[in-house]
């Protein structure tokens, strides 16, 4: 029985589901790097963007719907062969990393979903909060930073987790531009050792791993919240 176990876990550390995790890894590093770097200049980006859809200035207001109507009506691949072949050859000149587009990428396409989040919470907010602000003395700077923003940022939380999500999965896409996510790397490791379907079952036990826990949490979350 025990020489059994032996054999299998010999046979299991000697075969393409361990051996693919070192490139897988390495892949890993990169997307989670995307991702990360990505949403935190993408919430930015859509903070101010959805604060300009509720502006009572008309061409701000115009400027930040356009924004997020090109953005969300085309496709994210679409958007970063746009930035890495047309922009930085024909328009600027300079060639742009593919790790440097593809940030870009997650920053403008999150940018627009996340602005669309941010205007819907703060926009669900009682107007009677905004009363009581002006009752106490408050600007309308204040009011929206005191009372306002820690509401509507808490109603935030269960989305901005899902688009982590949505844009973890979307960096798969960037391997058209040679970034060394982790699809890529799947892919060069199965293009030289011909061993397809055990890489991509460790590549989607990747993202599961990922994608599961963070699922988990938002559900925890979302109940506190509703509480």
């Amino acid at each position: 029985m025990l020489d059994a176990l032996n054999s299998m876990f010999e046979a299991l550390m000697d075969s393409a589901y361990i051996k693919s995790l070192p490139f897988l890894y390495e892949g890993l590093k990169l997307t989670l790097l995307i991702t990360i770097v990505g949403l935190f200049l993408g919430f930015i980006l859509g903070a101010f963007t959805g604060l300009g859809r509720l502006s009572k200035n008309g061409l701000i207001r115009g400027i930040s719907t356009i924004f997020v109507e090109v953005v969300r009506g085309t496709p994210i691949l679409v958007q970063v062969l746009f930035i890495y072949f047309g922009i930085s050859e024909d328009l600027i000149g300079v060639n742009i990393s593919g790790l440097t587009a593809a940030i870009i990428a997650i920053t403008i396409n999150a940018g627009a979903y996340i602005a669309e989040i941010v205007r819907g919470a703060v926009h669900s907010i009682d107007k009677g909060q905004y009363e009581a602000g002006r009752a106490v003395g408050l600007t309308e700077r204040q009011t929206m930073r005191y009372i306002i923003w820690p509401q509507a940022f808490k109603r935030m939380i269960p989305p901005l987790g899902n688009q982590f999500i949505i844009s973890l999965k979307d960096t798969s896409l960037f391997s058209v531009i040679a970034v060394g996510e982790l699809l890529y790397q799947g892919r060069q490791y199965y293009n030289a050792t011909f061993e397809v379907f055990e890489t991509l079952v460790m590549v989607c036990i990747i993202y599961l791993m990922i994608t599961i826990p963070t699922s988990v949490i938002l559900r925890r979350i979302e109940r506190k919240l509703d509480v």
